[in-house]
C-alpha cells in the first residue's frame, strides 16, 4: 500500500461499512477549521464502544465512519487561530468535543453537554493517517510518556473519574465486576487513589491473570473472594449486564456506592426497596471531565498505567482482523493499538 501524501489532499483509512464490515479507503485529508489543529496518527487504540459499533449495536456509530477516539501523535499542521502547538509536537488529545459555553460545560462538567461530540463517532476519528481536533481539546505528551502511553490517556481518564465519583479512600474495600481495560485502568485507579483491598471478578481467566499482576485480588465469582458479599464499601460494573450490576449492589454494605459504567444492556432489574432501606448510593459514570483527564495524563507521566507488557500493536490495514479478534477472544491482551502507514 502507497503512503499517501498531504500534497494529493487524500489519506489512508479504516472505514466502518456496516456490522462486521471494515475496509482500508482512500478519503481526503481532513480539511481544517481555524481553531483546529492536524494530527498525524501515530498509534489508536481500539475500544470496547467500537466493539459493538463494529457489531452493529450502539446507536453512536452509523456507517461509513471512521472510528478511533484512543490515539497519540504529531502536530502536521495548524489552523490560522491555533498557535499553541507547533508542527512536530507530540501530542494526544480529547476526543470529546464540546460547546465550552454551557453550564455543564462552565462548571467542569463538560462531559454532560448537551453539544458534545466524540471524535469517531460524531467526527471522523483516528482510525486514519491524519485526523483534525480542535487545539482546545489537545495536550502536549510528556517526553517520559510514549506514544503507546498517549494513546492510554483517554480510557485512563474513564478510570480517574469512575474513582473520583466513588470518593475513595485508603481503607476502602472495592470491588470491581469486568477485567477489560476499563475495569483494569479503574483498578490502577484506585491504586492511585491509595486503595489495597481491590477485587476484580470476571470470567476471563487471562484477563484476571493480568489484574492479579496489577495487583489485584482475582476471583471468578463474589462467593469465591477475600469478603463477602455485603461487606464492600464500594463496587463499579465495568460490564453492563444485568447480572453484574445486580452483583455490585448485593456486594456493597449498606451506606455503600456503587457506580456503573458499563453500556452492554439498556435496562436492568435492581432490589430498589432494599436498595433505599440500605441506603445504598448509586452513581453512573459517563467519560470524564476536562479535569479527568489532565489527571490522567499527570499519572500516566508518574508511572501509574503498567498496561504495555499486555498491549500489542497491529497495522491500521489489520483493523477489521483486530476487531474480529477482540470479539473472539484475545487472551491475554488487555489494548490493540493500531498503527497507521505514515510514522514520525
Amino acid at each position: 500500500m502507497k503512503d499517501s501524501t498531504l500534497e494529493e489532499g487524500t489519506m489512508q483509512a479504516l472505514v466502518y461499512e456496516g456490522p462486521r464490515t471494515m475496509m482500508m479507503r482512500e478519503v481526503p485529508v481532513p480539511v481544517l477549521r481555524d481553531d483546529e489543529v492536524l494530527i498525524r496518527v501515530v498509534v489508536a487504540g481500539i475500544c470496547g464502544s467500537e466493539l459493538s459499533g463494529y457489531t452493529g449495536h450502539n446507536s453512536l456509530r452509523k456507517p461509513p465512519l471512521v472510528m478511533g477516539h484512543e490515539f497519540s501523535g504529531v502536530i502536521e499542521r495548524t489552523g490560522s487561530r491555533a498557535g499553541r502547538y507547533r508542527p512536530g509536537d507530540r501530542v494526544t488529545a480529547n476526543p470529546l468535543v464540546t460547546c465550552g459555553a454551557c453550564t455543564y460545560c462552565r462548571t467542569g462538567r463538560s462531559q454532560l453537554c448537551r453539544e458534545r461530540q466524540l471524535l469517531g463517532a460524531h467526527r471522523p476519528g483516528a482510525f486514519a493517517e491524519y485526523v483534525a481536533v480542535p487545539e482546545c481539546n489537545v495536550a502536549k505528551l510528556d517526553d517520559r510518556i510514549s506514544f503507546e502511553e498517549g494513546a492510554f490517556a483517554e480510557p485512563f481518564a474513564c478510570a480517574v473519574h469512575i474513582c473520583r465519583l466513588l470518593a475513595l479512600a485508603p481503607t476502602d474495600r472495592l470491588v470491581i465486576y469486568g477485567a477489560g481495560p476499563i475495569g483494569l485502568f479503574a483498578l490502577q485507579a484506585a491504586q492511585a487513589y491509595g486503595v489495597r483491598d481491590a477485587v476484580v471478578i470476571d470470567l476471563n481467566e487471562a484477563r484476571l491473570a493480568i489484574a492479579a499482576e496489577l495487583g489485584g485480588l482475582v476471583v471468578t465469582d463474589l462467593e469465591s473472594a477475600p469478603y463477602a458479599a455485603g461487606e464492600y464499601d464500594a463496587a463499579i460494573d465495568a460490564v453492563g449486564a444485568e447480572v453484574t450490576r445486580l452483583r455490585c449492589v448485593q456486594a456493597v454494605r449498606a451506606g455503600g456506592r456503587v457506580l456503573f459504567t458499563g453500556l452492554h444492556e439498556a435496562e436492568s432489574k435492581l432490589p430498589i426497596n432494599e436498595m433505599i432501606r440500605n441506603e445504598v448510593a448509586t452513581l453512573g459514570a459517563f467519560a470524564y471531565s476536562e479535569q479527568d483527564f489532565s489527571t490522567a495524563l499527570r499519572w500516566i507521566g508518574e508511572g501509574r498505567v503498567r498496561l504495555l507488557p499486555w498491549t500489542v500493536q497491529a497495522p491500521l490495514a489489520e483493523g477489521g482482523v483486530c476487531f474480529e479478534q477482540l470479539i473472539a477472544g484475545p487472551g491475554k491482551v488487555a489494548k490493540i493499538l493500531l498503527t497507521p502507514s505514515v510514522h514520525p
